[in-house]
């Protein structure tokens, strides 16, 4: 059994950080819904959280030349304050209802985002705040920060590339303050929750997502990347959300 969770971990993995290497997001939209459900929500999060460290740091490395610093310094630090929030969440919620704030984040942050694709720009540092404190809340509760970014570029007509390369030192700060503050409140990874076969399944699945993600980046248009991404965590938002709500 723990055989067969470590190569889907590392499926899972590879997928999600090829995608976000490709598009700039992906690996926490594709890792946290299904790794929520082979693990359970709190132990997928989690580990989605401890990945996208791993596929932030390697993918910024790659694109560090493109980051937007002024915008990451106007979204970061409220990453933070968004973190503490969800960890408190996270540690008095019910299973079953980090299931449906799972799902329901995801699908709702991508149809906001839809649905402004053609509304005009937003201006000003509030747009950012307000992304950092529910990327950061929804980091934590539920493994994707990347919606909320995505709803901020698109409201402030954010160039794609500049995009892509700050959104990895944001899910590296998100997801390293995720991690950390969910340990602070004792909700992390339980010891033994975990087979010991997981954790090297972690780092080959996103250094091989990383690399293939490079190579496809070449060929492969950012827009359909995104394309791709954003389905896929449709697919699995909807799975978490109905399997929450069957549940409660």
């Amino acid at each position: 059994m723990s055989v067969a969770i470590a190569a889907a971990v590392l499926v899972v993995f590879a997928l999600g950080a090829t995608l976000q290497r490709v598009a700039g997001l992906g690996l926490g939209l594709v890792a946290a819904p299904i790794l929520s459900l082979l693990l359970g929500p709190v132990v997928g999060v989690t580990l989605s959280n401890v990945g996208a460290v791993a596929g932030a740091l390697l993918i910024w490395g790659a694109m560090r030349r493109s980051v937007d610093w002024s915008r990451f310094w106007h979204v970061a630090p409220l990453l933070v304050v968004g973190s503490v929030i969800g960890a408190a969440v996270v540690r008095a919620a019910d299973p079953a209802v980090l299931n449906v704030v799972l799902g329901g984040s995801v699908l709702a942050a991508l149809g906001a985002s839809w649905l402004l694709r053609r509304q005009a720009a937003v201006g000003g540092r509030g747009a950012g705040w307000g992304a950092g404190v529910i990327g950061g809340f929804m980091n934590t509760t539920a493994g994707v920060a990347g919606p909320a970014m995505t709803v901020y570029a698109l409201a402030t007509r954010w160039e794609h590339r500049s995009f892509a390369a700050t959104l990895q030192p944001l899910f590296l700060c998100a997801n390293a303050t995720s991690v950390i503050t969910k340990l602070a409140v004792g909700t992390g990874i339980p010891p033994g929750s975990v087979p010991w076969t997981v954790w090297p399944a972690v780092v080959a699945g996103v250094a091989a997502g990383v690399l293939a993600g490079g190579l496809l980046a070449r060929r492969v248009p950012q827009h359909r990347g995104r394309a791709v991404a954003v389905s896929v965590a449709l697919t699995g938002g909807a799975v978490v959300l109905v399997r929450g709500l069957t549940t409660l």
